[in-house]
């Protein structure tokens, strides 16, 4: 099967195409579910549009925990439906459709009384295993384990002695989310779906009742669009109220907002062979292993300001690490913290007025003809809440339509990754890079390496770390415009790679560097690589700005001030 390239070229082509003729199915929103869906609807043959107003992932789907889980808090809770749901998710994509993307991951869990917690906390390790076992696709991961205190100590000597018994450990799944959702966003291109970014919905075309289409701005040429479907599916996440009220209808659920921040330290702050899962007051603490670096997080507070930006305060961040240092023997300071994000949860409200009560179930609604609303639920099962969106979209279509397949469809990139992965070695020898760089390579791109070594062959500079972000070749920031749809710098060091997280500078010495990789991709003159650097460092400043501020507003306040769309 053919890759889809997502350059310039292709996005025009693409808008123009989804206003030619009518199309089955156009969705909204091009987060995870959103482009879940676009997936879901072309591969059982129907004719599937994807639009979304900003960047691919650029909202909830790039600023999560990156964890793909079964959810072992919601077991406590006796949510076994939604347990058993996820873990066969998990299954799933580490086995079949997304080994090149999604890695297994150890926790400890440490025990802090004697006895009953081991048995308690033990049982439910027990059960989380078994469940998983139970689906079938729980083979790729080790069983949990019971550590004593001095083996717990040897596996992450950074805990203090005193701060627990005795350990658990057991293992979930992790993956760059934005990533995923831009690999997620080309398979469905590569099947025949249409997709344009920087692509914002500004109306619905109605006849009578029913909703027919949607009147779409390209926020980059300026021109608009009258794309018509038979259904159309509001996967908008955080926005689904916003995108719900052009139609006059809020629909029969309210999504409301729950922020979580996240700090990312370098790899050297915490000793440790192993991921930290600690319980706090509210909800658990998560030390996440990702690369040269530990993500902490996560916190969970209501938040009904900015959507698009949501921000981290200084309360936030010392929250996190008020917790996490009452079990490091070394405690981390704000020096250690390289890089700080948040993230917006879609809950579905009315069920408890605290946020971390509100239900990571999802729901699909058909409010009025010819739309389809999906909300809720959690990264893990999106591949779940996408085939119910479009079986809700296939009742109001007049024709025979297929079943679900993508429990068998792989992303791009994993068909023979195994088999590239194995080969790694040779692959380094034949092109000249070090056998980390092939392996950095094939953890993000799976079998799509190719045409990224291909860029380096035809160009050996290509081969070179990026400016200040040596864990980056600049054959990614390349191929991140001419491949996967990136239309400013703010895209590839903040989603296409994670520059902005995983530098203390936020990256902004690579920013220069990059934005001139990008320029002959997109057609960029010098005064535009001056405006793409000024606006991204215009980000950074907000952003450092936000996470000095003591609250909520005065954060929000603080982000916005940054402007939010590069001028062209």
């Amino acid at each position: 099967m053919r890759t889809a390239t997502l350059g310039p070229a292709q996005r025009a082509e693409s808008l123009a195409s989804m206003a030619e003729r009518e199309l089955d199915v156009l969705v909204v929103g091009a987060g995870v579910v959103g482009a879940g869906t676009a997936l879901d609807a072309v591969t059982r043959g129907l004719s599937t549009g994807l639009v979304e107003a900003r960047d691919w992932a650029s909202g909830t789907s790039s600023r999560s925990s990156k964890l793909i889980h079964g959810g072992l808090r919601y077991l406590e809770m006796l949510d076994f439906t939604l347990v058993r749901e996820a873990l066969k998710e998990r299954g799933l994509l580490l086995e079949r459709l997304a080994p090149h993307l999604v890695k297994p991951v150890p926790f400890l869990y440490p025990l802090q009384h004697k006895g009953w917690e081991r048995l308690y906390a033990g049982s439910g390790v027990a059960m989380y295993d078994a469940m998983s076992m139970a689906r079938g696709h729980g083979r790729g991961l080790p069983m949990h384990r019971h550590l004593t205190r001095s083996h717990a100590l040897r596996v992450a000597p950074c805990l203090k002695k005193d701060a627990l018994v005795g350990a658990l450990q057991y293992y979930d799944a992790q993956m760059d989310d934005a990533r995923y959702v831009a690999t997620l966003v080309r398979t469905a291109v590569a099947y025949g779906a249409q997709a344009a970014n920087r692509a914002r919905v500004t109306g619905f075309l109605r006849e009578g009742e029913r909703v027919v289409g949607a009147r779409v701005q390209d926020v980059e040429g300026g021109g608009e669009y009258e794309i018509r479907a038979k259904q159309v599916v509001n996967a908008t996440g955080v926005w689904t109220d916003d995108t719900q009220a052009m139609v006059g209808e809020r629909g029969q659920f309210h999504v409301r907002a729950s922020k979580g921040i996240h700090l990312v330290v370098p790899r050297d702050r915490i000793h440790s062979t192993t991921g930290l899962i600690l319980r706090t007051e509210k909800s658990v603490l998560f030390v996440i292993p990702w690369g040269r670096h530990w993500i902490v997080g996560t916190t969970d507070t209501d938040w009904d300001l900015d959507k698009a930006h949501p921000a981290a305060s200084s309360a936030d961040i010392d929250y996190l690490l008020e917790h996490v240092n009452s079990v490091l023997s070394v405690p981390l300071t704000r020096d250690d913290v390289q890089g700080v994000y948040a993230g917006l949860r879609p809950l579905l409200a009315g069920e408890s007025d605290a946020t971390s009560k509100l239900s990571r179930e999802h729901t699909v609604a058909h409010p009025v003809p010819g739309l389809v609303v999906v909300a809720g639920g959690k990264y893990t099962t999106y591949r779940v809440m996408a085939k119910d969106a479009v079986d809700a979209a296939v009742h109001g279509l007049d024709m025979r339509v297929a079943e679900c397949v993508t429990e068998d469809v792989p992303l791009l990139g994993a068909e023979g990754y195994r088999a590239l992965w194995n080969a790694r070695a040779r692959i380094a020898a034949r092109t000249g890079l070090h056998v980390v760089r092939v392996e950095h390579l094939l953890n993000r791109y799976g079998t799509m390496t190719e045409e990224l070594l291909a860029l380096i062959a035809e160009d050996p500079s290509l081969g070179e770390p990026l400016v200040a972000a040596d864990d980056y070749l600049r054959a990614e920031i390349v191929y991140a415009a001419s491949h996967e749809g990136a239309r400013h710098l703010d895209d590839v060091l903040t989603r296409r790679t994670r520059i902005s997280i995983e530098t203390f500078d936020r990256g902004a010495r690579s920013a220069r560097d990059a934005a001139q990789l990008m320029a002959p991709v997109l057609g960029w003159d010098k005064d535009q690589i001056e405006r793409e650097v000024e606006h991204y460092q215009k980000r950074v400043e907000a952003e450092r700005e936000s996470q000095r501020q003591p609250d909520d507003l005065t954060a929000d306040a603080a982000r916005l001030g940054a402007p939010d769309i590069v001028p062209l």
